[in-house]
């Protein structure tokens, strides 16, 4: 019942949303009025990001998880009763040269980056065609258009992400669904944190940009209206070293 959710009738899944690009797009959505269900793989930040307005309602989910993620996208629709956004910012990288990279490490990322937002569109699908329309977000990264050493599994899920984004889009056009590839520069989120500890030296601060920047250009690109798509925006900060 809507009324009990405070009246919305918009309604935002973003995934990855307990930090980084995804904290600030569960944070931009709300601030544009959306409901939001943030889906989150730790329990305990899941739970931390449910509001008392009962506007923001965090969910525990394994999004490379097939029956988490059905589950899941089933209980938010029985919440919220719709969802007009599904936003994929869930990532993960392990930044190994192919001789040291685990064939594990290689499943992982893509079971998050690829098999995660193959999931997420299938299961919102069926109530965005009821709905008569909705959008898919998917976060890729300036990685799914250039490449350099130690990547290779992270370059093979968002190669691959840029090109599910591209076969969604051309299938959602039946039903009005649209389907945007954000392809972000670096973000000062804590991505890069762990990279210390195997000797990876951090980016300049410079080459960085504000996640929240990112957030309202995927807020951007769901409100655009219905006689336009943005189909794919790369948005970096101005140093960003891997583009152009």
């Amino acid at each position: 019942d809507m009324a009990a959710e405070g009246g919305t009738d918009r309604v935002a899944l973003v995934t990855g949303a307990g930090r980084g690009l995804g904290e600030a797009t569960v944070r931009a959505f709300s601030e544009a009025g959306y409901a939001v269900a943030g889906l989150e793989v730790d329990p305990a930040t899941a739970e931390k990001l449910t509001c008392g307005c009962g506007r923001v309602v965090g969910y525990a989910c394994d999004v490379s998880d097939a029956e988490a993620v059905t589950l899941t996208v089933e209980a938010v629709l029985a919440r919220f009763g719709r969802i007009d956004a599904a936003v994929n910012c869930a990532g993960i990288d392990h930044t190994y040269w192919l001789d040291e990279l685990t064939v594990a490490q290689f499943d992982q990322v893509i079971g998050v980056n690829l098999r995660g937002p193959f999931l997420i569109a299938k299961a919102v699908w069926p109530a965005m065609q009821r709905q008569g329309g909705g959008h898919i977000v998917n976060v890729a990264s300036t990685a799914a258009v250039r490449a350099w050493s130690g990547a290779s599994a992270y370059h093979a899920s968002k190669f691959g992400l840029l090109g599910l984004g591209r076969g969604l889009s051309a299938e959602g056009r039946r039903d009005g669904i649209r389907v945007t590839t954000v392809i972000p520069g670096g973000m000062r989120t804590g991505f890069f944190d762990r990279f210390v500890e195997q000797g990876i030296p951090l980016p300049e601060p410079a080459t960085l940009q504000d996640p929240r920047d990112v957030a309202r250009a995927i807020v951007f690109a769901v409100v655009m209206p219905a006689g336009s798509v943005i189909q794919e925006l790369v948005i970096t900060p101005p140093n960003e070293p891997s583009w152009p």
